[in-house]
């Protein structure tokens, strides 16, 4: 009887051993890894990888508007505030950066200040912006790029070209046809909004107002998502 008993308490022992390890690899199987902020992030933040983090979640609740891979995060811009292991979706993040961030808003720059604008410029691209100064020598104003929100001509109608299909080539991240499109602009940029500080507004404005300087505005480098598709297939 003692036999019996130590038998069916090992064979217990065994089922019970095999259904736990089971029960394990069903739970893994049925989890799914998602993209969440290892802290908190504010409004108008670009995310870096520093600040992201896997978490594992049922498969039950994970969604399509949850993000799985760690460079649809990267380089992006925070809509609203995330929180610690809250799941990133993507309408809470900002792609193309028009819009201004937490600590800036969107300047038109007077026309009497500006003395030249690269005709390469389109929305979203980032540039450099000079001081010439006629008693002075130029300068570079800023040492970081500046983000241009828009330019326009001067019946307000954005800079673009004709032909729909290279309007949507920075959605695409197609930097071939964005090339093409730049040799094929519909008109001269009359008027251009970038996105600023008030530091770095008030300092146009303190080194212009006298009409002694005035900005050399220069096209430095494509959008950030093309930039990251070109290095994505290079």
């Amino acid at each position: 009887m003692l036999l019996s008993l130590a038998a069916a308490l090992l064979a217990a022992l065994a089922v019970y051993g095999l259904y736990y390890v089971q029960l394990e690899r069903v739970q893994a199987e049925e989890r799914v890894s998602i993209i969440v902020p290892n802290r908190w992030i504010d409004a108008g933040q670009f995310i870096t990888s520093e600040q992201l983090a896997w978490m594992a979640i049922p498969v039950s609740i994970a969604t399509d508007d949850m993000i799985y891979n760690i460079e649809d995060v990267v380089g992006q811009e925070a809509v609203i505030p995330l929180g610690a292991e809250e799941p990133i979706l993507h309408w809470k993040l900002n792609k193309f950066s028009l819009h201004p961030g937490e600590q800036q808003a969107t300047f038109q720059i007077p026309k009497d200040y500006i003395k030249s604008i690269s005709n390469g410029i389109r929305a979203g691209d980032e540039v450099w912006i000079y001081i010439s100064s006629v008693e002075g020598d130029s300068e570079r104003l800023f040492q970081e790029g500046i983000i241009v929100a828009s330019v326009k001509t001067g019946s307000n109608n954005e800079v673009d070209v004709p032909d729909e299909a290279d309007k949507h080539a920075i959605i695409r991240g197609n930097a071939e046809q964005m090339y093409a499109s730049r040799r094929d602009a519909n008109g001269m940029i009359e008027h251009i909004n970038v996105n600023l500080t008030e530091q770095q507004w008030l300092e146009i404005d303190r080194r212009c107002s006298d009409g002694q300087s005035k900005l050399v505005i220069a096209y430095h480098s494509l959008p950030a998502p093309v930039k990251g598709q070109m290095m994505h297939e290079s």
